[in-house]
C-alpha cells in the first residue's frame, strides 16, 4: 500500500498476471481503479454498482462504431479507458466527482 496526503493506493496482483490498483480517499471511498496485465480483470467485480452503467455505455459505443479501437467511455459520473494489445492490456476507471481536489488524472494509472 502506498499512501499520500490525498489518497492511498492498494495494489493487488492476481495469479493470472494482472495488477489492479485501487485509489481510495482518506475517508476510505474508492474513487478510481487501474489495471495492467495479460487480461482485462473482472470488471463487474471492479466497477461494482457502476458496472451496469459501463455495460450500457459500451453497448451504445459499439452500435455507433464498427472495428477495434481503444475504449474511452465518458459517461455522466463514470469514465472508463482501456487500451493495449493482446497480453499487454491496461485501463482505468474513475468517478470524476469523487476525485479529491489537487489529484491529477495522470496519477491514476
Amino acid at each position: 500500500m502506498r499512501q499520500t496526503a490525498l489518497y492511498s493506493v492498494h495494489e493487488i496482483a492476481s495469479s493470472s498476471g494482472v495488477m489492479v490498483r485501487e485509489y481510495a480517499s482518506p475517508a476510505g471511498t474508492v474513487f478510481a481503479v487501474g489495471w495492467e496485465g495479460l487480461f482485462v480483470p473482472d470488471l463487474q467485480q471492479l466497477l461494482g454498482a457502476y458496472f451496469d452503467q459501463y455495460q450500457e455505455g459500451v453497448k451504445e459505443q459499439k452500435a455507433s462504431y464498427v472495428g477495434r479501437r481503444p475504449l474511452n467511455l465518458q459517461l455522466p459520473g463514470l469514465v472508463v479507458q482501456m487500451s493495449g494489445r493482446m497480453r499487454a492490456l491496461r485501463g482505468r476507471a474513475y468517478v470524476p466527482g469523487q476525485i479529491p481536489v489537487r489529484v491529477k488524472l495522470e496519477e491514476l494509472r
